[in-house]
């Protein structure tokens, strides 16, 4: 069962109640980049509660402390894993266009 609530800008709270898992497609093609960001948002911060949720909070607070160091070393590991998806993409392309790997456009199928 997910259960979450949230807040809005102006606010408002809000509950969320889900019985089982429903699967919906979001459509990244037409998102604004505002639309992007929250989206981006909302996804780090369930997957954030959820892994909070598996312990013991006040505990694990405690053990990270009351400086950013924990936020920052994870902020800075995110960028170093996006730059090292960003070569890791290069490399692929570089090796499709050289021959060295075959791929097929499923988008088109």
């Amino acid at each position: 069962m997910f259960l979450g609530w949230t807040r809005d800008e102006e606010g408002r709270s809000y509950y969320f109640r889900q019985l089982r898992d429903m699967k919906m497609k979001i459509d990244l093609e037409n998102m604004t980049k505002g639309d992007w960001l929250e989206y981006v948002e909302i996804c780090g911060w369930t997957l954030a509660r959820a892994h909070a949720r598996t312990g013991d909070a006040a505990l694990i607070g405690g053990y990270l402390g009351k400086n950013d160091m924990f936020d920052s070393a994870l902020a800075k590991f995110a960028v170093s894993y996006a730059d090292q998806a960003d070569r890791d993409h290069a490399t692929l392309v570089k090796s499709i266009r050289a021959g060295q790997v075959k791929a097929q456009d499923t988008a088109a199928a």
